[in-house]
């Protein structure tokens, strides 16, 4: 790791707060109430440590195996990181993830939900999950439909599993806003105040919808 990686990283994440700190206050916010996730999917330990050095502290990962292969030893180094699952989760994994992870974005079918339950009572520890919702009813993407979203929170609920908010993935290449505004509306109606919207392309427009939790990864890690 070189002093330049470190400066880097600083140097980006920096940029980042500034645009948040902009984009939250239009909307009455400060930049303090959004949750920035570093997403270091593919990232492996020595292009991750310059960030943590920089002070971010909220990490997100999209595979449960591939975060069991870097972050015991970077979270034994650095108290105090916060570990979020931003990816799809298989059922058979959610003893793993509840072990691992302290927030799962990706609950979003009732199966899962049942798993989640389970691990959560054996391991008696409650990690709050964010309900995926299929923002753009994409056949290819995960997410619970819109229609059965309300079911799925209440089940949740029912289940002692900790509802953080909703999670969305809008359509690429399409303008976002309507997506992350329809997110924002179902949260409202069921009474959720986290949203968990926007990446690195559109975290702004996202934050000015409502987000409090954007995860972003190629505008802190850089070009590869």
């Amino acid at each position: 790791m070189t002093t330049d990686s470190i400066e880097a990283a600083a140097a980006r994440l920096s940029d980042i707060r500034d645009n948040i700190d902009r984009a939250a206050s239009l909307t009455g916010r400060r930049g303090a109430d959004i949750n920035l996730i570093a997403i270091s999917k593919t990232h492996e330990a020595p292009a991750i440590q310059p960030l943590i050095d920089a002070g971010q502290r909220v990490f997100g990962e999209n595979r449960v195996q591939e975060a069991q292969g870097k972050w015991p030893a970077l979270r034994d180094a650095t108290p105090g990181i916060v570990l979020h699952l931003v990816g799809q989760l298989q059922s058979n994994k959610a003893d793993d993830a509840v072990a691992l992870f302290d927030v799962i974005h990706s609950l979003d079918r009732p199966s899962l939900l049942t798993a989640l339950a389970k691990a959560m009572d054996k391991a008696d520890r409650r990690i709050p999950c964010f309900i995926q919702v299929n923002i753009g009813a994409e056949a290819q993407k995960g997410g619970c439909p819109i229609a059965d979203t309300p079911a799925l929170i209440a089940a949740a609920r029912a289940a002692d599993v900790p509802v953080a908010g909703l999670m969305c993935v809008p359509p690429a290449d399409v303008e976002p806003a309507p997506y992350f505004a329809l997110l924002a509306k179902i949260a409202r109606e069921e009474g959720l105040d986290r949203l968990s919207m926007g990446m690195s392309g559109d975290y702004e427009t996202a934050i000015m919808l409502g987000a409090t939790d954007i995860r972003v990864g190629a505008a802190l890690f850089g070009a590869r």
